[in-house]
């Protein structure tokens, strides 16, 4: 966290928005500062000079305090900094007319150069005013009265100022121009902000709703499996009971036929439980590149699941399933690439992504990897592949955090004989400029007893 780039990392989406949207008005603050404060050296004499570019500076500072309690309150974090925004209108007209009147002799700039400097400071300090107190409402209708009271303010304070009917005008029309702009942008700023903020929460609860959907969707599986055989016992009770009291026989056979229906009710919960647990690696895969691509993260998959072990798929779709929560939780990623990678003897699935978490440093795992990382998700993880002798290796090298998930293949006998009919057909294949002795044994190899023969030995 000491780093700036940790330090940036660490922040999730919409809290990067806010410190973007922060420091951009601090940033005005800067420019008023360097572009009003600074032109009044060389056009007006020392001492006033210097008083005019404290008073500016001392403006611009206030206008950033004022815009990071506004900023705040937008937010919801504090209450409208009412008294605030008062004291940045009322110290806008002072720092306005002063400066103005410093420029030149009191209230009759002497030179081009002194009019042009009052003319800026006027403009510069209402606008960057006007803007900064706009930012302190929410209403559209307001912001445009505040703008257009700047205006016809600006152009009445010209005028006992020294300014001719003309320049008096165009101050008018330049205050209008750039108070208008500054405060669009900072109401499309703080606009902006919001509907990141929005997103952020209207993803959150499409996934509260995922989560919800699915225990609904388990809830109505438990339902149609128990509701009907509950009720069936729950007759069948009532009339053994009826049986049992009147003496008849019968009683035992249907509490027998509870018994039974008990049971199966049994087989069938489990049934469902272990249809909801097991994860299809293929549908877990395409979930995963179209959850991640509605994140507008790039999603690249490479491999394909089919003819793998019902086992094996199920433990491989878990890591699907958390490494793409990882990917979505954890880090800020921009690009992932899932790649499944099949061989005679295991299976190997990698996710990578460019989306390195602060907490995704170096340091040794449970299996003493010093790529791996100790939590709660890569724990389980392990413990759901070590049912199939699976290996789990988690790290992050380069500003890429990658997650490999190795199981073995089980042995088997068709796969086995396909193999070794491949290997014995390659082994017969003459060559080119082979000798009579290969033809021969080519000729021999396609005999329609030579191969079985050898197929039968290969198959266990």
């Amino acid at each position: 966290m000491g780093r700036p780039s940790g330090w940036w990392r660490g922040k999730t989406t919409p809290a990067k928005v806010e410190t973007y949207t922060r420091w951009s008005f601090h940033f005005f603050a800067v420019i008023e500062a360097v572009s009003i404060g600074l032109p009044v050296f060389g056009n007006v004499s020392t001492g006033r000079s210097w008083t005019l570019f404290l008073l500016v500076c001392g403006h611009s500072v206030f206008c950033a305090v004022t815009a990071s309690q506004a900023l705040d309150w937008t937010r919801g974090t504090r209450e409208q900094p009412r008294r605030t925004l008062l004291a940045l209108a009322l110290s806008t007209c002072v720092v306005a007319v002063v400066g103005a009147a410093a420029s030149g002799t009191p209230w009759r700039p002497t030179s081009d150069g002194e009019f042009l400097v009052a003319s800026s400071v006027l403009v510069g300090v209402i606008a960057f005013g006007t803007g900064t107190v706009a930012l302190g409402t929410r209403d559209k209708r307001r912001m445009a009265y505040a703008v257009l009271g700047a205006a016809a303010g600006a152009g009445a304070l010209s005028l006992p100022l020294g300014f001719p009917g003309p320049a008096a005008l165009i101050t008018t029309v330049l205050v209008l121009l750039t108070a208008g702009f500054l405060t669009f942008t900072a109401g499309f700023s703080v606009w902006l902000l919001n509907a990141v903020y929005e997103l952020d929460e209207a993803r959150e609860t499409r996934a509260r709703l995922a989560v919800a959907e699915e225990r609904l969707r388990f809830g109505r599986d438990l339902h149609d499996v128990m509701g009907r055989n509950l009720a069936v016992i729950a007759l069948k009770s009532e009339l053994a009971v009826q049986l049992a009291r009147r003496g008849r026989a019968e009683a035992v056979d249907q509490m027998t036929e509870v018994q039974r229906i008990a049971r199966e009710s049994q087989r069938e919960v489990r049934e469902v439980v272990r249809g909801y647990r097991d994860a299809d690696l293929a549908n877990e895969l395409a979930g995963a590149q179209g959850v991640l691509t509605a994140a507008g993260i790039d999603c690249d998959i490479t491999g394909t699941a089919a003819e793998l072990p019902a086992q094996v798929q199920s433990a491989l779709g878990w890591v699907v399933r958390e490494a793409t929560t990882n990917v979505l939780r954890h880090g800020d990623a921009k690009r992932c690439a899932l790649s499944l990678r099949v061989t005679e003897e295991r299976v190997t699935l990698t996710v990578e992504n460019d989306g390195v978490p602060d907490e995704a440093g170096p340091g040794p795992g449970p299996d003493g990897d010093p790529g791996q990382r100790r939590g709660t998700g890569l724990v389980g993880l392990r413990e759901r592949l070590g049912e199939v002798d699976g290996v789990l290796r988690a790290g992050a090298s380069d500003g890429v955090f990658r997650l490999a998930a190795e199981v073995p293949l089980p042995a088997s006998p068709i796969r086995d004989r396909d193999r070794d009919r491949d290997r014995t057909k390659d082994r017969e294949r003459p060559g080119d400029g082979s000798s009579n002795s290969g033809s021969d044994d080519s000729r021999r190899g396609s005999s329609p007893s030579s191969v079985p023969h050898q197929v039968r030995e290969a198959t266990p």
